[in-house]
């Protein structure tokens, strides 16, 4: 695999732009998130709109735009996509099933110096009850760019969490839809199933000093998809999945009504509330995401 160079974010963009060089359908829609300079706009003015801070609003004129062919990317912060915006997200991505693609930045913790008010640790609970939204949350710049292809080249809404500014180098092929990528086989009855970059890198480390353990990435995480990777994860007695969200609707909570005859644990970011600032890594500390963790999760199961 190639080094990532770019954060997930920028993926996104740099993708979308040489997608819309061959697609005219493609519009790109910002909530203020553009920044000082945006490869998109600067190369699509008459395709890209910033909206400002009117995340709803911008969601009901992406599903207008979707209703006359177009397909539309909308980009906001994931708090504001599953929470400010819900009604329309409800209505014109799972009512009308308006194929509008939803891309989120700042999910789980990720701008974590912002404070609770940005923090999302509840967004995929939302948008997995919203039958017909397909979830997908990559890791990396490859993975990004693939989750992004897949979701313009379909007829369907789809909803992308991403992460904030930070490079995550993801040194293994992008797993697809329905698809699981093995970064340790498993070798004896436990298998850990990370969702996103934080808990594939946690993982990788328990892995590390456990190599009997099993590692499965997933990127793909709506209902559908997971039902689709189901056969890959059969082989393993006990699941435990690491991810950066709420225990309540987790994809922990999915894949366990999923393989009823499996034991299915989750390592999450727990129910509390942080208080205060620091980085990505200090925060998912505090909440208790750590690669002890991981590990106890591991030996708890072994007992």
């Amino acid at each position: 695999m190639t080094t990532a160079t770019v954060s997930a974010r920028e993926a996104y963009r740099v993708e979308l732009t040489e997608l819309a060089a061959d697609d005219s359908r493609i519009v790109c829609l910002e909530a203020d998130l553009g920044g000082a300079s945006h490869c998109f706009r600067d190369r699509f003015p008459d395709r890209f709109l910033n909206l400002g801070i009117a995340e709803a609003s911008a969601v009901d004129i992406a599903v207008g735009l979707a209703s006359a062919g177009l397909r539309p990317f909308v980009n906001t912060f994931a708090s504001f996509a599953a929470f400010r915006a819900g009604e329309s997200v409800k209505l014109g991505l799972g009512y009308l099933a308006a194929p509008v693609v939803l891309v989120s930045p700042y999910g789980g913790v990720s701008g974590a110096w912002f404070g609770p008010t940005h923090h999302c640790l509840e967004d995929l609970a939302v948008m997995q009850s919203l039958p017909g939204v397909r979830i997908a949350v990559p890791a990396g710049e490859a993975e990004t760019r693939e989750a992004i292809r897949v979701a313009a080249a379909g007829d369907w809404p789809c909803y992308v969490r991403l992460g904030r500014n930070e490079v995550f180098d993801a040194s293994f092929a992008p797993a697809g839809r329905g698809a699981v990528t093995w970064l340790n086989q498993i070798s004896g009855d436990t298998c850990l199933v990370s969702i996103g970059e934080k808990p594939t890198a946690l993982c990788q480390a328990v892995t590390e000093s456990r190599p009997d353990v099993g590692h499965a990435h997933l990127c793909w995480v709506d209902a559908e998809s997971l039902a689709l990777a189901i056969p890959h994860l059969a082989g393993a007695r006990r699941v435990v999945v690491v991810e950066e969200h709420r225990p309540a609707g987790s994809v922990a909570s999915t894949l366990a009504l999923l393989l009823p005859d499996r034991e299915v644990r989750g390592v999450n970011a727990g129910t509390d509330w942080p208080t205060e600032g620091g980085n990505h890594d200090e925060t998912l500390a505090a909440m208790g995401l750590t690669t002890s963790a991981v590990l106890n999760a591991v030996l708890e199961g072994e007992k």
